[in-house]
Formats: C-alpha cells, structure tokens, sequence
C-alpha cells in the first residue's frame, strides 16, 4: 500500500510517498524532521545557517557537516559539467534582484535596479580540506546553493526511504524515484502547465529516475518595471532573458536533472536543444514562450500510458 506525507520546506511543498507495510511507512513522519536539518545547514534565509557561516567567514576557515559539503562538492562539480553556466556564485546576483528574503515573504522588490555584470569564477580559489572538511571562500565570495540543495534533499530522502519499499520523493518539482512500485508498474508524476498550479499537461512513468524542472513562469516577482525570476544567467548576472517557459528533464538521478533543466532553461531553446542533444542520458520536455513545446531525445517514450 502506498502511503505519503506532504508538507512545506526549503520554499516548496514537497510530497514523500513510500510503497510499505504500515508499520514501515511510519518513517515517513521523520521526513520533515531530515529537511529541517538540512535546512539549517543549507538555507541562506537562516540567520545562524552553515551556508550563512561560510559566507560571512571571508577568508577564513570553517569546518561543515557532512550535509554542507557534500552539497558544496555537488554545487561545484555541477558548474564543472555545466561550463558555469550553472552556479552557486549567484548570492549577490540575487539579492540585486530583489530576492533577499524567502520567496514567500517577497512583496516589494526594487523600483530600479542597478547594472548587472557578468559573473566571474572564483570557484577555483575555493579552499577545501577533505581530511577535516574545513571549507575556505576567498574574501568577497558568498554562495547560494539554491535547487543543488533541494535536489540532493529530494534524493537523500529517497535513499533513507528506499529501506522500507519502493519510494517517490518530489520536492517542489525535484523528483527521485527508487524504482517500480511492488506490483512492478510506474510511478505516475505530472508535469505542470507554465503559469497553471495543479495543472498537468502530461504524465511521466517514473521507475529508478529523477524528474527536474527550472522555469520563470512561478518563482517570479516585479522589480525595476520588470519580471525578474530566480535562475541566474552568470553570463549576464540576472535573470536568464530566454524564449523558454519550463524546461522539464528526466535523468539517472535528480540531481543530474536538476542541473540539465537549469543549463537548458538558460541557454535558450536553440543553445538549450543542441546540449541535450549532446547528452542522450537525459530526455527533455521544452515549452516555449509562443507555447510550443519540444520533446527530445525520447522524452515521449517515458511518458504514462494507459493500458
């Protein structure tokens, strides 16, 4: 029997579902105890977090919990495969934007905003000792972990749950499935409209996968006469100007999706189509701003059928 809770963390509404006898699924209620956790550590909207720590630090040695660095090390071999076009060196961008609060708290934003300015990497002065796991930023550099956090919750969680029964982890968007349930059929996820909460245009049969989406049609807000959005472009540093809506991708892992959606997402549909194309790990759901929309490297092969 399948059972699940539902709950709100990290600025989502994340949904764990686990195929198990009853007894087993009672683990699921120590679900928003672990994102709890990991929020102290990876949040940039708690004041006395890790990831707050590390940031203020400036040149100075920190020693993290096993959960900051292994996001870190995530976050940073994520820019790696992504030529930095994915990066965790986008705190300042953001906070210029007006995204210096929870989302649920943003009411106002900038009336005017300043000049943006490229990105420049600083990722390589990073100083990292594996043997104490002591984490130096250079002086100036703050990071914000952003979906490389929420990603790898989605998956850990997961991982803990997958003890008990096949599980299903979704946590505002960023999904990671075990396997098939016990009667060998797929999980059954939605892929939402763009602007259409609750919507789904489509189903995805997800078995052992992860599910990904990055899109600028929710997680946006008014700031200088503009909408701004939460994926940073590190090319420009601001909000990613591209003809993409939502670009939804199915990879091995979450994570992998997680970074494949927002490296589509900015490099536009052109940019975005020929690196996937380059990828045939990875399937893609593309949907456009003049609502067209493009499946590619077999995404239709993956979606639910009905027998």
């Amino acid at each position: 029997m399948v059972f699940k809770i539902e709950f709100h963390a990290m600025g989502s509404e994340v949904m764990a579902a686990l195929d198990s006898s009853e007894a087993d699924a009672r683990i699921l209620g120590r679900v928003p105890g672990w994102f709890d956790g990991w929020e102290d550590s990876l949040s940039r909207f708690r004041p006395g977090s890790e990831l707050n720590r590390v940031n203020a630090a400036s040149g100075r040695p920190v020693q993290v919990s096993k959960t900051f660095w292994e996001v870190l090390l995530l976050s940073l071999r994520g820019a790696a495969e992504s030529e930095a076009i994915v990066t965790p060196e986008i705190l300042d961008s953001m906070e210029a934007i007006g995204y210096d609060r929870s989302f649920d708290l943003i009411s106002s934003a900038p009336s005017t905003l300043g000049d943006f300015e490229p990105i420049v990497s600083r990722l390589d002065e990073i100083q990292l000792d594996a043997a104490t796991r002591t984490v130096t930023l250079p002086a100036g550099l703050r990071l914000d972990f952003g979906g490389f956090g929420k990603g790898w919750a989605a998956d850990k969680t997961m991982r803990r749950l997958k003890k008990y029964g096949p599980a299903l982890v979704n946590a505002g968007g960023d999904v990671a499935g075990s396997g098939p349930l016990s009667d060998l059929t797929a999980w059954p996820v939605g892929v939402e409209a763009p602007f259409e909460r609750g919507v789904a245009t489509r189903v995805l049969a997800i078995q052992r996968n992860g599910v990904a989406t990055s899109g600028r049609d929710h997680r946006r807000w008014m700031a200088g006469g503009a909408w701004q959005h939460h994926i940073i472009d590190p090319r420009t540093g601001r909000s990613a100007i591209t003809d993409i809506l939502t670009a939804t991708i199915l990879a091995p892992t979450v994570m992998e999706a997680e970074l494949a959606a927002k490296t589509v997402f900015i490099k536009g549909s052109r940019g975005g189509e020929s690196w996937l194309n380059s990828h045939p790990r990875y399937a893609g759901l593309i949907v456009l701003e003049n609502g067209d929309s493009l499946m590619l490297n077999n995404f239709n092969d993956h979606l639910w059928r009905v027998s």
